[in-house]
């Protein structure tokens, strides 16, 4: 009987602490309106998280993430907009802190790649299904 009761009270004790540290891992922040928040919100999934890379910041667990939420967080509530939040933030890490980087002379390569592999890609198949098509069409006339 003992031992039951000591292996419910480790579940409920494992339990509480996988709870309390999925509370304490979500930020909190005060902000004085509505705007603000949603400012905030849209700031959070709009930078990209420079250690993940592949997430915004609003869904990184990385800790640069979480002082770059808090920092939008200060600035959002010093009534900074979202232009110069994001401008400072580019300044401070480049272009690649943004999901949708503007299109200049310098970042013409990252909107160019996708249509360049694009491109290479459908060379690749069009030139394999012709080779293909060639010498299947060459080994039924040699039959």
């Amino acid at each position: 009987m003992a031992r039951v009761q000591n292996k419910t009270m480790k579940k409920i004790i494992i339990t509480l602490i996988l709870v309390a540290n999925t509370v304490f891992a979500i930020d909190i922040h005060e902000f004085k309106t509505e705007q603000q928040r949603l400012d905030y919100q849209q700031l959070t999934e709009e930078l990209r998280c420079l250690v993940c890379q592949n997430q915004n910041i609003a869904d990184s667990d990385a800790g640069l993430a979480k002082d770059l939420r808090n920092e939008v967080a200060k600035m959002v509530q010093q009534d900074m907009s979202q232009t110069e939040i994001t401008d400072y933030l580019v300044e401070r890490y480049g272009d690649f802190v943004r999901y949708n980087p503007p299109m200049r002379a310098d970042t013409m390569a990252l909107w160019a790649m996708p249509l360049l592999v694009l491109f290479i890609a459908g060379f690749i198949v069009i030139r394999t299904i012709k080779k293909n098509a060639t010498s299947t069409h060459t080994n039924e006339s040699d039959s």
